[in-house]
C-alpha cells in the first residue's frame, strides 16, 4: 500500500511509492565485469522540501546469500514537475555524477530514465550513459539499470527486485493506551 506522508511536499505525491527503505537482490553482468548476484539496500526519504532523496548500497553475495564485499554506493536528488516529468541527480562511488531525466507513466507507478549529463573523474571506469526503469508491482520496487561504455553499447548491466522494510517502531507510535510494563498487554 502506498502512504503519503502529510508533510510530503505536494509536488513529491506522485513519487510517494518510492519512499521508504527497501531491500532485497538482484543480478550484475556486464562485460569486464564480474557477473554476480547482489544484495541492495536503498532509502527514499523526505524532508518537506521539493525533493526525495535517494541512498542505496550494494554488496556482491556468495552462493549462500551472505555478504562478500561492497559493490556499488550512490546518493542523488529526485525531483517532479507539473507534467510528470523526473530529474535525478546521482554520485556514485566510482567516481561519477550523472543527471538523469525520464517521466512517471500515465496511470500506473512506473518511471523511465535516461543521462542527459555524465562527468566522470580520472579514476573513473569508463561510462557514457545508461537508461533506468524503476516500478512499483505488489507493494515491491523493481529496477533495471542499461549502461553504456565507450566500447559496449547501451545494455542492461543490473537489475533488482526490492522488498519495502517496516521498522515496528513506526507501527508502535500509531498504537494509543500501550501498558507501561510491556507485559499486560499478555495478560
Amino acid at each position: 500500500m502506498i502512504q503519503i506522508p502529510s508533510d510530503l511536499h505536494p509536488d513529491l505525491v506522485p513519487l510517494a511509492f518510492l519512499l521508504g527503505n527497501w531491500e532485497g537482490a538482484g543480478v550484475s553482468d556486464f562485460p569486464g565485469a564480474e557477473k554476480c548476484n547482489f544484495g541492495q539496500e536503498a532509502t527514499f526519504t523526505h524532508d518537506g522540501r521539493d525533493f526525495i532523496e535517494y541512498i542505496s548500497h550494494t554488496w556482491v553475495l556468495d552462493s549462500e546469500g551472505k555478504k562478500v564485499r561492497p559493490l556499488e554506493s550512490e546518493s542523488g536528488y529526485w525531483r517532479i514537475d507539473k507534467d510528470r516529468k523526473v530529474e535525478v541527480v546521482m554520485s556514485r562511488d566510482q567516481g561519477i555524477v550523472e543527471v538523469w531525466y525520464g517521466e512517471l507513466a500515465e496511470g500506473k507507478p512506473q518511471i523511465d530514465l535516461a543521462t542527459d549529463a555524465v562527468a566522470r573523474t580520472a579514476h573513473a571506469a569508463p561510462y557514457s550513459g545508461g537508461k533506468r526503469l524503476y516500478g512499483y508491482v505488489n507493494s515491491d520496487l523493481m529496477w533495471v539499470g542499461e549502461k553504456a561504455t565507450p566500447e559496449v553499447e547501451l545494455r542492461p548491466y543490473m537489475s533488482a527486485h526490492l522488498k519495502k522494510v517496516v521498522d515496528p517502531r513506526e507501527w508502535a507510535k500509531d498504537l494509543k493506551d500501550l501498558p507501561d510494563d510491556g507485559i499486560a498487554f499478555f495478560r
